[in-house]
């Protein structure tokens, strides 16, 4: 096999080889080798390579659906035993894994044959890949863009070419803000339907699912297919197991109602990439047949902001907490934008984190109002194409600022300021969108519709119901029938742009 068949082949394609002996892992894992030789160095997607393991994984006799089929796990809550999971802080960068995590495990069990991590931002706290340990990771389509967050290393890795899904997990939009911004299908999926630990129990009180990126609906279909269903040891696992989110692509989806809106209190004007991307698939949608309309969002979101955040901050001071109560580490080792976050988690109290997650029912009840009359929700994945690499930047005074603050614990000065709006508006100001499945539960894809004049991706987003993951699926492979996208790559090879 050449590289270009490589490049041009999805993990489904790739396991049928492998069975059918027409090539062997070990082959797939050098092309994989020598495609993230030729375009690493640019993009920083891979952090860690782990080619001992990989090699004597590829000389083995493998089974699965997805044998032989080079991937990567993110360096994030997919840890891999034998080697650290930095969770792309310094804090973290010797702290070594005993046992695979559950979902990792699963991959394993599928045939992959995993030779490396993806870079990540600290505890995964951005829609960006910037990372004071790991560095940035730079957009495939163009250097000087950001590939998202927080799996933005395995977003730039798909697109460039290196593999052709990789691990992915979501607790704000961490899949599909990656997915938007490389032209990739990224699921986030109900509650309950991916594992989680055993290191920890569940991310985020809940809010954040494992999953993957990847450049078809088959494969994301066979690789949630691969890694589904509840570990009878864990809880919260109230979604059930689900059918075969794979045997269900062949069922074309039923005439729906879906209701559409770029609306968001966050961002009263998002960019006209975002709002004609929204157009474009309402009108696509029209013509396969659905009923389509334009609606009001279905919730507050600026509320929604608030309280995600409040959550977030909150979590964020509990890990760094634990992490320095068992490894002893010093406030040096982790980033100031993440100890003053903290720090405001901290302030805030408890009182403040039970009464967001107290209002979680009310965003649920207001999002199952509008599926009583809708059957999907559809919104741009991004307010703005993806952000410029080093854009967001926190100021050095503001980080050496920070740095005290946490340092002497005004957390309480900060909140009385109104900082948590400003923090609203900077963090997920171009993202307002994809916080409103992870704190209902519910299923929400980007798919990867639109590219802009500059020739960046950015996706639209399908919200649906809880458990209605199998119908987005089938949804993203009519829509990919109609629109295909998966023989587009990046200028990286200017030979293979599409």
């Amino acid at each position: 096999m050449h590289l270009d068949e490589y490049l041009t082949s999805d993990a489904t394609e790739l396991a049928a080889l492998v069975a059918d002996k027409e090539v062997t892992p070990a082959e797939l894992l050098a092309l994989a080798r020598q495609r993230a030789d030729q375009v690493n160095p640019q993009i920083n997607a891979i952090v860690r390579r782990l080619d001992d393991v990989a090699d004597a994984r590829a000389a083995e006799p493998l089974t699965g659906p997805f044998a032989g089929v080079p991937f990567l796990v993110k360096d994030l809550a997919q840890e891999y035993a034998g080697f650290p999971t930095t969770n792309g802080s310094r804090a973290l960068a010797n702290d070594v894994a005993e046992e695979h995590a559950l979902v990792t495990e699963r991959f394993l069990d599928a045939g992959l044959v995993v030779f490396g991590k993806t870079n990540t931002p600290e505890f995964g706290a951005k829609g960006i890949t910037e990372d004071d340990l790991l560095g940035r990771a730079r957009n495939p389509w163009n250097l000087a863009h950001t590939p998202g967050g927080s799996s933005g290393g395995s977003g730039a890795a798909v697109a460039a070419g290196i593999v052709p899904a990789a691990g992915a997990n979501d607790g704000g939009g961490s899949i599909r803000i990656p997915a938007a911004c490389n032209g990739l299908v990224g699921l986030k999926v109900s509650r309950g339907f991916t594992p989680y630990g055993p290191q920890t129990s569940e991310s985020m009180f809940g809010l954040a699912t494992q999953g993957v990126v990847s450049r078809t609906v088959r494969d994301s279909a066979a690789l949630l297919d691969a890694v589904a269903g509840a570990p009878t040891r864990y809880a919260a696992y109230v979604a059930g197991n689900p059918p075969s989110f794979l045997a269900s692509l062949g069922q074309a989806p039923e005439r729906l109602r879906i209701g559409f809106t770029t609306a968001s209190a966050i961002n009263p004007d998002p960019d006209p990439e975002a709002v004609a991307a929204v157009e474009s698939a309402a009108a696509l949608l029209t013509d396969l047949g659905h009923e389509v309309e334009a609606v009001a969002p279905p919730h507050d979101d600026a509320a929604l902001a608030r309280d995600f955040l409040t959550i977030w901050f909150a979590q964020l001071h509990g890990q760094i907490s634990g992490i320095k109560a068992r490894l002893g580490a010093p406030d040096s080792a982790f980033a100031a934008d993440s100890l003053a976050v903290a720090e405001i988690g901290r302030a805030a109290g408890v009182g403040a984190l039970f009464a967001a997650l107290e209002n979680i029912s009310t965003h649920i009840h207001a999002l199952e109002d509008f599926h009583q009359r809708y059957d999907l929700l559809l919104t741009p994945t991004l307010a703005k194409p993806p952000l410029e690499v080093g854009s967001v930047d926190t100021p050095p005074l503001l980080q050496r600022a920070s740095r005290v603050v946490a340092k002497v614990r005004a957390g309480k000065l900060l909140n009385a300021t109104g900082i948590l709006d400003q923090l609203i508006t900077d963090n997920l100001g171009w993202v307002p969108y994809t916080q409103l499945a992870n704190l209902t539960g519910r299923p929400a894809i980007s798919v990867p519709l639109h590219w802009t004049a500059a020739g960046l991706p950015l996706g639209v987003q399908l919200v649906g119901p809880l458990a209605s993951d199998g119908l987005l699926l089938r949804l993203a492979a009519q829509l990919e029938q109609a629109r295909p996208w998966a023989h587009r790559y990046t200028e990286l090879d200017p030979k293979l742009a599409g």
